[in-house]
This record gives structure tokens, sequence and C-alpha cells, in this order.
């Protein structure tokens, strides 16, 4: 369960899905899939759910992994400490694709979620944080779950990248792609949703719709409507796939 105001009190309802955007707009988008009207229920702290009737619950959980991993996991906690927790939490947005699998406007799912920066220059390259000795640089959602929503939304699948600098040239870009070959998209939220879910052992998936090829900053390029609408779309069409997460 998780914690709403009503009249004065603190009550609580059952909602088990959550999907986590970066900022209002991509939320927003998400809410158009569903018929259901929104309420706003606040977090502790920062931040507040979009609960959708009949929907999954939306949080705009703000730009960077750090920001929101923090979120989605106060998110996550609100709801364990109200004996109701997720069943599924669902990282979405718009992103950079790179191209030529991740056309402008099309859907990428991940079957792996990356962290692409995360480690140490050296004089011999990059090194993951892995390779370092700590932590862990990828999460993988659930094939079965991967393989659904590819199936429901005609997305491609492959690796989405998680970068706490948005790539801007083509060398950099040419960079990741040699590191992850199979990169389909670059977003800034994924991985810090994941470790969140990780760290509550839910289910993570991240949906993206493509705004931009990955590459050279070219803003005349971005073709931001068209993503937002593709991921509407797309949530309208993976609504039968979580709803029988929510009831299974």
């Amino acid at each position: 369960m998780v914690v709403q105001a009503e009249e004065g009190r603190l009550t609580t309802s059952t909602a088990r899905i959550l999907v986590a955007t970066a900022v209002p707009a991509e939320r927003d988008a998400v809410a158009r899939a569903f018929p259901g009207a929104a309420t706003e229920v606040p977090l502790p702290g920062a931040g507040a759910l979009h609960r959708l009737a009949g929907g999954p619950d939306l949080l705009a959980a703000g730009v960077g992994p750090a920001l929101a991993a923090a979120r989605t996991a106060t998110a996550l906690t609100a709801a364990a400490l109200g004996d109701s927790p997720y069943a599924l939490v669902v990282s979405a947005g718009i992103a950079g694709g790179f191209a030529p699998p991740a056309p402008v406007g099309s859907l990428v799912v991940a079957d792996e979620i990356t962290a692409a920066d995360l480690g140490a220059e050296t004089a011999d390259g990059f090194l993951p944080v892995t390779e370092l000795g700590f932590g862990t640089v990828t999460h993988r959602p659930p094939e079965a779950l991967v393989r659904d929503a590819a199936t429901a939304t005609g997305a491609r699948t492959g690796a989405i990248l998680t970068v706490s600098t948005v790539t801007g040239t083509a060398a950099r870009a040419a960079a990741l792609r040699a590191r992850h070959p199979r990169a389909l998209a670059e977003a800034m939220e994924g991985f810090g949703v994941a470790e969140a879910a990780a760290a509550h052992g839910t289910p993570v998936l991240e949906l993206r719709a493509i705004s931009n090829p990955v590459g050279p900053r070219d803003r005349a390029a971005w073709r931001i409507g068209e993503a937002l609408a593709a991921l509407t779309d797309g949530f309208g069409k993976l609504a039968p796939v979580l709803e029988s997460w929510r009831t299974a």
C-alpha cells in the first residue's frame, strides 16, 4: 500500500505497478495511455505520485541516475511500509537512439540496463566499476517480461545505456557503441531506477521512445513531440502486459 492524504487523514490503497519517468512531460505522456483520472499522492520528502484509476502509479522522479534512484526508492519504501509493495517498476521516457537500429520515433525495450560511464578512465581505456572490484553496472529485466513487452509494443530489444552526461559528439557515440555493441539507446535514469528496484527485490523494465540520434548535439533534429506520442502509444499497447503483472 501507498500512503495518501484524504480529508485531513492518511489512508492507503493498493498500487502494484510503478512507472518512473524523468520529467512531468514524460509522465503525462504515459498517463494519456490510460483512461482513468489521476490523483496526486504526496511522498515523504520531495515528490508525489500520480495515481491513475485503473492504471499504474506514475512518478516524475527527476533527471539523472542519482535523483531517479532516490525518488524511486522513496516510493518503493512507502509502498513496502504500507504492506503492499510494488510488483514491477518501469523506467520510461524519451531517449537518444543509436542509428541505424533505433531510429527517431521508434520504441526500445531494455534486455540490459547498463551504467555506461560508471567506472574509471585509464591510459588503456575505460574500466567499468565492476572491474575495479565494486558494485554492478548492469541489471537484466525478466526475459519473459521483455519478450511480452516487445511483442505487445513492436519495440526493438537490446541494451539501454544510462549516462550521467548525454553524448554530444560522434567520437563519444562511437566509443559507447564499441564498448556496448548491443546498445540501442542512451538515457539518464534507467540504471538509477533499476538500482532502487533491485534493493527492494522488485523486477524492473525499461521502455524508451527515441527522440533524437545519439551523436553530435543538433536540437533541430530532435523530435520530442513525436517521441512523446510514441511513448503514449507504446504504453497503450503495453497495458495488458502491465495488467498481467498487477493481477499475478
